[in-house]
């Protein structure tokens, strides 16, 4: 069935706000990394968090008085995806609206802290506020409350690729002639504990900055943030098709499983690549599958300037595409990897002619998946 974009919102380690996170992507600007530290262990992580300002617009509400970051990134996304779209919430608009969240480690950081506080201070000294976060749905409640919506609410967990399997599950909700939209958000938070995993699987690095399509690959660092879209059948922004894609068991597989999404998806040197890339084993992958359907097509990889989101990194890839066909550039790290075809201008912009743009997302956790979107 044929699906639009009607409206888009991110919550990102630039800053909020669609038109100017996408500003300041353009205009050259990268996230600035902080560290966290841990009091079981002296090791300390890079990463790139949500400044304070990025969610100062979170409605007054009593769901958000102590609710966790996660919870606040997600209903600050899904709210501009509504105002973008210009719409207004009321009974019968909640009834017919659908709700998807997209999320990779969510709850797993406060089942955690709950935990830690259980062990060190005992049971009567864990904060009662704090059980509610511990469920992976519980930004997903926060929001569905927050606008009214008693109906279609799910909750998705995966690993980088989540964003666009709920895009998909949107898709089938869709086919539901009840239902006029389905909002989607992908949310992410960033942990100590997220990355001394991350770190025992050799997939992080330890600094700034992250380099796609590098080789031998050096690892990426995690941020956080949301993205959402609000989808209905008539957005500017059409999505053709989504490819729920396959898993990978060995790291040697995962070339074989994205190169069957991009013969799914069919791009061509004309089309924009929005690729997952970010600095691991993934982009070996990517980049063949590019090279052998699309060597001259304009790649970009947000991963670089963002971080590696998790749950919301792939919402946010589709924000990136979204913004690059309305506008016509894109960052000046865009690039084709075989051929340089594109046009620089002199305040570091690439511009290009594309109308269509193809979203690779590979997941850590050996899920991949693909989009296509047009005007």
């Amino acid at each position: 069935m044929s699906l639009g974009i009607a409206g888009m919102g991110w919550v990102t380690p630039l800053g909020s706000g669609t038109t100017a996170v996408w500003q300041r992507l353009l205009n050259g600007a990268e996230s600035t990394a902080e560290t966290i530290s841990s009091d079981i262990h002296p090791r300390k992580y890079r990463v790139f968090r949500v400044p304070p300002e990025a969610t100062a617009q979170a409605p007054v509400h009593p769901r958000l008085r102590r609710s966790s970051a996660i919870s606040r990134f997600a209903v600050v996304a899904g709210l501009a995806a509504l105002e973008e779209a210009g719409l207004k919430f009321d009974a019968e608009t909640a009834k017919r609206t659908a709700l998807i969240f997209a999320v990779s480690n969510g709850g797993v950081i406060y089942t955690k802290r709950f935990y830690h506080e259980v062990v060190e201070a005992g049971a009567e000294a864990a904060s009662p506020l704090l059980f509610p976060e511990t469920v992976f749905n519980a930004p997903a409640s926060h929001l569905a409350a927050i606008l009214g919506i008693t109906g279609a609410s799910y909750t998705l967990v995966g690993d980088g690729a989540v964003g666009l399997l709920a895009l998909k599950m949107a898709e089938d909700l869709m086919l539901n002639p009840a239902l006029d939209r389905c909002l989607v958000v992908g949310a992410e938070e960033a942990d100590w504990l997220l990355c001394d995993a991350y770190r025992r699987w050799h997939l992080l690095r330890d600094a700034p900055p992250i380099q796609p399509f590098q080789e031998p690959p050096r690892g990426m660092l995690l941020s956080e943030g949301a993205g959402a879209l609000l989808l209905d059948r008539s957005g500017p922004i059409k999505i053709e098709t989504i490819d729920a894609g396959c898993n990978f068991w060995r790291q040697s597989e995962a070339a074989l499983c994205v190169e069957k999404v991009f013969a799914a998806l069919a791009p061509t040197d004309e089309d924009l690549v929005i690729a997952s890339a970010n600095g691991t084993f993934l982009d070996r992958a990517e980049r063949a599958a590019i090279l052998r359907h699309c060597p001259a097509a304009v790649v970009y990889a947000p991963k670089a300037a963002l971080g590696e989101g998790v749950g919301a990194g792939s919402i946010w890839q589709v924000i990136a595409a979204a913004q690059a066909l309305r506008i016509g550039a894109l960052p000046s790290s865009a690039q084709a990897l075989e051929s340089n075809n594109v046009r620089v201008r002199s305040n570091g912009e690439t511009h290009f002619s594309a109308r269509r743009a193809v979203v690779s997302v590979c997941g850590l956790n050996q899920q991949v998946a693909g989009l296509a979107l047009s005007l």
